[in-house]
């Protein structure tokens, strides 16, 4: 009994998808985390995308093929001339000639409009589960680049910073080296890191240049539009379990439901070639008039019906062959299926340990380095002004303290960017308590 619960429950599921369909169109509620100003490049994205919107129509389309897949064909009216005498060509010269309309419908086997709509609603269905997964993937590679792009922004805040740090050295040096209390090489030092600033500045502005085309092209934009990089944005402290995590995975990504629509649809295939081997019925009525004979005869009219059906004679070559090439493309989708299921666990393991590994980097960065750099640079500016440290010393004290910080924010926005990928595997919100109370 196994078999029919199966089939109950697709065509339950079906049933209620036909019946209550999911909402087409852009859904402001995104299955990634994102601030607002991502947000909106995100709904712009996804409302201007033409692949996008191709699925979009082929998903209505394909809805739209549900109710004509189970319908009957539609009936056939014709009308005909029988027994005619060819050598007078009258009609009232022969007893069985007559002038005959009818009507006739084909009417497949039992279940087999069943199976075709269910077919058609899960192959729109599968359709609609690719859409979600395509939205996904833009959605997440507009938050990646965006998120790239706050990290130049933030690279380019640190190198203004290094290069006013700089020119305030450069001044100091050059003053001390005018009044004999420092050391030429000193000067000749702060203008070759001064030159290697101004330098990464440029580097920097073609980067953030490239990102915001990039940006610009993904939102499918005419014109190019400066885009605004995040900022401040507060630490996602996530907590993060992976076996629960690979256990969410496999009920809520995106492909796997694709995959699951594709097993279902082999397997309504599969019943459809079953009932191949059961004939479909035509049907047909016929009503014959018959005029009046030559003599003045009236005579009856006739009232025909016939019902044809396919005899599977060459069932080895038409209906064997194709119950066993569903059979095999059924077993090819779940082999599929299992591969993508096998895999997921462990994309999601790597994503978990990579976050896990970046909240160590930066907690490091944060609670010590970041500490240990500063009292650094301070005492090493102290040092140098009365003469006990070292002028390469005391620059490279200020270097280091602004590199951190920017290696902070590097694993910060790392720490962004694997967790749309988590939520792109998932298809859905990560949910955690904390990481609401820090963005709130």
């Amino acid at each position: 009994m196994k078999p029919f619960f199966q089939k109950l429950q697709l065509l339950l599921i079906v049933t209620a998808w036909i019946v209550f369909p999911a909402p087409s169109g852009m859904a402001t509620n995104l299955s990634i985390w994102a601030p607002p100003p991502l947000v909106r490049l995100i709904e712009e994205g996804l409302s201007n995308n033409e692949n996008i919107k191709s699925l979009e129509s082929n998903v209505e389309s394909l809805k739209e093929e549900i109710s004509f897949a189970g319908s009957l064909n539609d009936p056939r009216l014709g009308i005909g001339v029988l027994n005619l005498p060819t050598d007078t060509f009258d009609f009232d010269q022969e007893p069985m000639t007559q002038k005959q309309i009818f009507i006739a419908q084909k009417i497949p086997w039992f279940g087999k409009l069943s199976l075709r709509s269910q077919k058609a609603a899960l192959n729109a269905i599968r359709q609609e589960a690719i859409l979600r997964a395509k939205r996904l993937e833009l959605s997440k590679e507009i938050a990646a680049v965006y998120y790239q792009l706050g990290f130049v922004a933030s690279n380019q805040k640190i190198n203004a910073k290094l290069i006013g740090m700089l020119n305030q050295l450069l001044r100091v040096s050059e003053t001390r080296y005018s009044t004999g209390r420092g050391l030429q090489q000193d000067v000749l030092q702060a203008q070759v890191e001064l030159s290697k600033l101004l330098d990464e500045r440029i580097t920097l502005e073609r980067k953030r240049r490239t990102l915001e085309d990039r940006v610009n092209s993904l939102l499918n934009r005419e014109n190019f539009i400066s885009v605004k990089p995040p900022a401040n944005l507060p630490y996602p402290d996530l907590h993060l379990e992976a076996k629960e995590l690979q256990a969410l995975a496999l009920k809520t990504n995106p492909w796997l439901a694709v995959r699951r629509a594709e097993i279902d649809q082999a397997g309504v295939a599969i019943d459809l070639a079953r009932k191949d081997y059961m004939p479909d019925m035509d049907f047909k009525v016929a009503y014959g008039q018959r005029d009046s004979s030559q003599t003045g005869q009236d005579w009856a009219n006739f009232l025909s019906a016939s019902v044809v059906m396919n005899i599977p004679l060459w069932k080895k070559k038409r209906q064997d062959k194709k119950l066993a090439a569903t059979q095999f493309s059924h077993k090819a989708t779940v082999n599929s299926y299992q591969n993508l299921a096998k895999s997921l666990p462990h994309k999601i393991d790597a994503l978990v340990t990579d976050i896990h590994n970046i909240q160590k980097n930066y907690k490091l960065i944060m609670d010590a380095l970041m500490v240990q750099a500063e009292q650094w640079a301070y005492s090493s500016l102290s040092g140098y002004e009365v003469g006990k440290v070292e002028f390469n010393t005391m620059i490279n004290a200020q270097i280091r303290l602004l590199r951190f910080e920017l290696q902070a924010q590097r694993y910060l926005f790392d720490l962004y960017e694997k967790q749309v990928e988590l939520e792109e595997v998932l298809g859905q919100l990560l949910v955690s308590q904390d990481l609401e109370d820090n963005r709130s």
